[in-house]
């Protein structure tokens, strides 16, 4: 015998389900028609969108037994992200407003930018995301830049009140239907990517000589970030104490070189130096006070004069890496070794695998935690936990020789 059809809920043409209501509400006709799930997913049988339809139509009876809420002020997903450029973010990093701007301008404003916030569903943010991720072959921490978008558009709206609190914790609060990442591509590899010790021995004897043997040493005895290696005054290297301040990066901003605050609190850090980088630094700065002498003439022509961190210009001859004859190097000065590297020793490099580098090697040597976190400058130790669970060959050998105790 046919199972009964319940009220309300129909097939569709796919052999899917769906469900419809109207309540009346202060006089007005209120319909909902529905045949999908809040997570995109369809109604595969007739019980899902019966029990769907007899939730959703409770909600919606509890809602009109509620005091009267304030009215939700309908505005576009453009002029939601307008008014947080004017209002919300104030005190933003200048690369953070970049990185912003672009996903704004080149993607979501044309998708989503006509769109009333209150409309907008978690099953459209999804679908878009696997989009960019599946469809568009977009990398995954790229594709996480949107999702961090999303959230900062909703919480705008939610804290201006254009949408309510029930589409807000459906949105971004609660786990079960929050807008989040795709699933992982099998492919895909977030992992710690470090140097093992015989690619440190190739990279030792490159780098030996060259003008970015200074930013080597850093990235692989300090970890530093290579905005905050270039970024590096001698004023903040206390050969005395052995530490390293770091308080600023370099950045070019319209096109100007400049130094500028960290990207976050926790980044502002003393590093300590072992005596390796101390005796390399002595060294180099004996060498620059011969070179004050012998090269004053070239240095005072090729010096660049750059904004400093609290807006004063100051000569590039203050920077850690520059070069013996004054001119200055930046950011983009490791982007021929890196090519080098690859073309003729076959080894991938990035100037952030010597940081990964430096927090793997740390971490298999029991450094705590916290102080690994704290050398790094991370925000939050969750990060700073990926080294303990990395693979390295250090850690490797430690298994093996704690393997043959068993």
């Amino acid at each position: 015998m046919a199972e009964q059809q319940a009220a309300g809920v129909y097939q569709l043409d796919n052999g899917y389900w769906g469900y419809r209501f109207v309540l009346t509400v202060n006089g007005k006709k209120k319909a909902q028609k529905r045949v999908k799930d809040e997570l995109g997913n369809p109604y595969k049988t007739q019980k899902q969108a019966a029990k769907a339809r007899s939730i959703a139509l409770a909600q919606e009876q509890a809602k009109i037994q509620l005091p009267p809420q304030r009215q939700i002020t309908r505005q576009t997903v453009t002029e939601v992200y307008q008014e947080y450029c004017e209002k919300g973010r104030s005190g933003k990093a200048y690369a953070t407003i970049k990185k912003q701007d672009s996903l704004w301008n080149n993607h979501i404003k044309d998708r989503f930018g006509k769109r009333y916030i209150d409309e907008i569903t978690v099953a459209e943010i999804q679908d878009y995301l696997e989009e960019l991720y599946y469809t568009d072959n977009r990398a995954y921490s790229y594709t996480e830049s949107f999702l961090k978008m999303f959230y900062l558009i909703f919480g705008q709206a939610y804290s201006r009140n254009y949408i309510d609190v029930d589409s807000y914790n459906k949105l971004c609060v609660n786990k079960d239907t929050k807008i989040h990442m795709p699933k992982l591509k099998i492919d895909d590899d977030l992992d710690i990517v470090s140097f093992d010790d015989k690619e440190i021995e190739q990279l030792d004897s490159y780098f030996s000589g060259t003008n970015a043997e200074t930013a080597y040493m850093l990235g692989k005895y300090c970890g530093l970030r290579i905005n905050e290696c270039y970024g590096l005054k001698w004023s903040n290297v206390d050969l005395k104490s052995g530490i390293i301040t770091i308080d600023r990066q370099m950045q070019y901003q319209e096109g100007l070189i400049k130094l500028v605050s960290l990207k976050t609190r926790n980044a502002k850090r003393k590093i300590y130096m072992c005596s390796k980088l101390k005796d390399y630094f002595k060294k180099l700065k004996r060498q620059q006070e011969q070179d004050k002498k012998e090269l004053a003439l070239q240095r005072q022509q090729n010096q660049t004069f750059i904004q400093d961190l609290n807006g004063d210009m100051i000569s590039s001859l203050e920077l850690v890496n520059s070069l013996p004859n004054g001119k200055i190097q930046t950011v983009n000065s490791m982007k021929y070794h890196s090519r080098t590297l690859q073309g003729e020793h076959n080894i991938m490099f990035k100037y952030h695998y010597l940081r990964h580098t430096y927090g793997t090697n740390l971490a298999a040597l029991n450094t705590p935690e916290y102080l690994l976190c704290n050398q790094m400058g991370h925000s939050n130790s969750n990060v700073t936990h990926k080294y303990y669970i990395a693979i390295s060959e250090k850690g490797i050998d430690e298994l093996l020789k704690n393997l043959e105790k068993m």
